[in-house]
């Protein structure tokens, strides 16, 4: 269990009032929000645009609990002015959300539902909540346990062993479906539910587990057009070397039919913990991240693939990858290098996102090229590759090559300065509708001057917005 987390519940704190944007900007770069704005570590971002109302935008993340005194929790912040303003609180603490304890995932549907999963504190099962109102409030629609042995229906695998642990889950919603899918302590677990409008979601199923998915963990969920399934997993959950993806598919959704046999997508060479010195005390794995276009354009069924490679076993040159499927994962393209520094330096946690408005995809990542240990802007400490910048890039012709990379985070950070025990966490946030991405990270750069801890201590959640050039 690499991904163990401090037991957490979830409860709605208090709503602050909304807050004004970060003033601070790089000199050719992105404005820079500081989104949270409080005391301690918040890390691990989940962010979600609502298609129906492209001005309401949120975003969910852990927050540090024992530092904090708080037993549960998971910070919240809301906006109806694209960003330009936010409602903060936190959620999960001992309220209606039960005990929240950390791995937020969020998705709006078509008809601006916003469904959220994450974990408790020392419960063994995946609640699912539902908000109605943009994100300010939350109900638990549902909480997915372990089936009994032998459950015949949309199962296959044996159950026993299940939910030792559970870790990591996704939610995604599309094509009238929401999906959750997670590690259920040794294989993946799905489940769905039929969504038919605005508030009307139905019962989820009992659950299945994915074929071939024994240790095989940190993945990411994605539906197709025709409302068709695709998981995506890493082989295996521990060591530092190694690392192979895997997708599965289950081709009717909701349909009788189960996921099918994995096939095999890219080698990374990352473990489930693989330390390098930008993620010293968390380690990285790679992170795999799925987008599949919907549009009904060009590339209408193309699914893409982002994960994190190491160039070689152990040498901490780690670059991001992109490759895409036109025939439902049964083949994949050969990856594409989306960082183009000339660097060995590491790039990390990586997020994919696909605009369903346009087809464009967006890839985001820690990005540690610019400190080579010899001072400057990209070095805060003298040693060279354990510092972060956020970096990002686009691509307009269906993953075939993507743009100038963007230096999206105005300031450098250092994870290991802020005391989180996980570092930047396991995984950064991001969305893309309408043409606008806005991807979330972790920062304590102070680069907007409003972080309460000062810079190069404690992390606040920053925010953008980017617009392929």
């Amino acid at each position: 269990m690499r991904r163990l987390h401090a037991p957490g519940l979830l409860i709605i704190v208090g709503l602050i009032a909304l807050a004004p944007i970060g003033t601070a900007i790089a000199k050719s770069g992105p404005l820079n929000v500081d989104v949270s704005q409080r005391h301690l570590n918040e890390s691990e971002e989940a962010i979600a645009i609502n298609p129906t109302n492209p001005s309401n935008i949120v975003i969910v993340t852990n927050v540090g609990h024992a530092e904090a005194g708080l037993t549960a929790g998971m910070f919240e912040a809301v906006s109806f002015d694209r960003g330009a303003t936010w409602s903060r609180k936190l959620i999960g603490n001992h309220d209606i959300l039960g005990d929240a304890c950390c791995d937020p995932t969020l998705s709006f549907d078509e008809f601006g539902n916003l469904f959220m999963s994450y974990l408790f504190e020392a419960e063994n099962q995946v609640p699912i909540a539902l908000s109605t109102d943009g994100g300010l409030n939350f109900t638990v629609i549902a909480k997915v346990v372990a089936p009994p042995q032998g459950t015949p229906t949309k199962t296959s695998g044996d159950n026993r062993g299940l939910f030792r642990f559970v870790d990591q889950p996704t939610i995604t919603a599309a094509e009238g479906e929401v999906w959750v899918v997670f590690n259920a302590g040794g294989p993946m677990f799905a489940t769905g539910a039929a969504v038919t409008g605005f508030g009307q979601v139905g019962s989820f199923f009992q659950g299945e587990v994915v074929p071939g998915t024994n240790n095989c963990t940190y993945g990411d969920v994605a539906i197709g057009p025709a409302g068709q399934v695709m998981q995506v997993c890493t082989l295996t959950e521990s060591g530092q070397g190694g690392g192979r993806l895997f997708v599965s598919v289950d081709p009717d959704g909701l349909g009788p039919a189960n996921f099918g046999n994995r096939v095999f997508v890219a080698e990374t060479h990352v473990g489930g913990f693989d330390f390098i010195p930008a993620q010293s005390d968390r380690s990285i794995d790679a992170e795999p991240g799925l987008a599949w276009d919907r549009t009904g354009g060009r590339h209408n069924g193309r699914v893409y693939a982002a994960y994190t490679k190491e160039m070689q076993n152990e040498s901490d040159n780690t670059d991001i990858f992109v490759r895409f499927s036109d025939d439902n994962g049964a083949t994949w393209s050969q990856g594409v290098r989306v960082n183009d520094d000339p660097t060995v330096n590491s790039q990390f946690l990586p997020k994919i996102a696909l605009d369903q408005t346009t087809g464009n995809i967006a890839t985001v990542w820690y990005d540690a090229r610019r400190d080579l240990g010899t001072g400057g802007s990209g070095d805060t400490d003298g040693i060279p590759n354990d510092d972060a910048q956020f970096w990002g890039a686009f691509s307009t012709d269906g993953g075939a090559s993507f743009g100038p990379n963007i230096q999206i985070s105005a300031g450098t950070s250092n994870s290991h300065d802020s005391g989180n025990g996980i570092d930047y966490g396991d995984y950064s946030g991001l969305a893309f509708f309408g043409g606008v991405a806005h991807p979330a990270w972790s920062d304590n750069s102070n680069s907007t001057g409003d972080n309460p801890d000062g810079a190069l201590h404690q992390l606040d959640i920053y925010t953008t917005a980017l617009r392929p050039a």
